[in-house]
């Protein structure tokens, strides 16, 4: 499909119109869905198994380390991940992802039903999750631009966010409820959604074999780290996503603010984790219909900190309710913000290099999230949930400040195209 004259912005409809972007969003979509219910389920079943014999900061600590689990596969593998995503048939490498996936929960749901479920086990099974996800999200990201046509890429990149966003509504809240009846369903559940999302991705036509380039395998890992250090847009807003998000991870903690502080049980636990897919989705729809069409540097600094703030609220807050509020604005200002990053960092990013390129990006993001999550889980073992949460979202405002001198190109960013 021929690219759009660049002063002319696509509707919403010609993106609808593209049947492989279809398969592939609903194969985001669904593969969301059941990660959130898989992140619930292995959350609220290891903070429970822990209390049974260790105390409030002492379970919180082996909740994050189920994030440090996860995280350190995709870190130990990055660079293979990125090159495997440039060199073969992203499809492929996206099934065979969904298939170590799909063994990963299995494992869980036999375990659970059969009372063998343990500490050590889900931190094993988190860390063979961790493996599958580091190939999974550089072929993920960079299968995405080649089904559409450049002009449409800001658009779908917004219904990408949609479509992670929306399933982040419905899995928690689904998970919630699950878990409260048994996590053995949780777990098949999210089994069964993995094999949709397998086959969303096995009904996309167009090819997805990338244009190899010349070179060895580590020539070309090292190529991309190169892009990445050179481009300091890419760069900037890559590390600024890493560290905003590593310090002001509210969610890690959910379990124990539902259990311990908001006392609001399973169910109210799927509630708070809701709220920041909420307020994304708000945002996520505006932006579908209302691409950002200037300042965006601005835009995107601006949403880093309404997340420390609100990240601050949330840690103050008593009530369910206001909590919920907190973090939904926290979501959509999180949304705002890595819309804008993805948009940018897509756009500069030739086609060839857009697998280490998300390689890169995907262990920057896999550190604010699963490495947040350990950070959060250590620095609540000496400061206690509330004061490890209101910690980040100050340390959130503070890097936002920093990030923002430090790349001026980034601030000045103006229109996404």
């Amino acid at each position: 499909m021929a690219d759009a004259a660049p002063d002319i912005v696509p509707s919403a409809r010609a993106l609808l119109r593209e049947r492989d972007y279809l398969a592939f969003w609903v194969s985001r979509w669904t593969g969301g869905f059941a990660a959130q219910i898989q992140s619930v389920a292995m959350g609220w079943q290891m903070y429970a198994l822990a209390r049974q014999t260790r105390s409030v900061e002492e379970s919180a600590f082996l909740v994050g380390m189920i994030g440090l689990a996860a995280f350190m596969p995709v870190f130990l593998l990055t660079l293979p991940a990125g090159e495997t995503a440039d060199r073969h048939d992203r499809k492929t490498v996206l099934l065979a992802c969904f298939a170590g996936e799909m063994a990963s929960v299995l494992v869980l749901a036999i375990a659970t039903w059969r009372g063998w479920v343990s500490v050590p086990l889900m931190l094993i099974v988190a860390a063979a999750f961790g493996a599958a996800r580091a190939f999974f999200a550089p072929a993920n990201t960079a299968l995405g631009p080649m089904l559409v046509s450049r002009a449409l890429l800001p658009r779908a990149i917004a219904w990408n966010s949609l479509a992670w966003q929306t399933a982040a509504i419905a899995g928690p809240a689904a998970g919630g409820l699950l878990v409260a009846f048994s996590p053995t369903h949780a777990y098949l559940a999210t089994f069964a959604l993995y094999i949709v999302s397998a086959l969303a991705v096995a009904a996309i036509r167009k090819p997805t074999q990338p244009e190899v380039q010349p070179g060895s395998r580590w020539s070309l890992m090292k190529e991309g780290l190169r892009y990445v250090w050179r481009q300091r847009i890419v760069f900037g807003a890559i590390s600024l996503d890493l560290f905003a998000v590593l310090l002001g991870g509210a969610t890690a903690l959910l379990p124990v603010f539902a259990r311990d502080i908001l006392q609001v049980g399973a169910q109210g636990f799927g509630i708070l984790r809701a709220g920041p897919a909420i307020g994304a989705t708000i945002v996520g729809f505006w932006l579908a219909a209302h691409p950002v069409r200037h300042k965006a540097g601005v835009v995107m600094f601006a949403g880093v900190a309404v997340f420390g703030l609100m990240t601050c609220l949330f840690a103050e807050s008593r009530s369910l309710w206001l909590s919920v509020a907190a973090l939904a604005v926290l979501g959509g200002a999180d949304m705002l913000s890595v819309y804008v990053r993805q948009t940018l960092t897509q756009l500069v990013t030739p086609d060839p290099m857009r697998g280490r390129v998300a390689a890169v990006s995907s262990v920057f993001v896999g550190a604010s999230n699963e490495l947040g999550e350990f950070e959060s889980g250590v620095v609540a073992r000496f400061l206690g949930p509330v004061g490890a949460t209101l910690f980040g979202g100050i340390g959130a405002l503070v890097v936002t400040g920093v990030w923002a001198r430090l790349f001026p190109a980034l601030r000045n960013a103006d229109r996404l195209e």
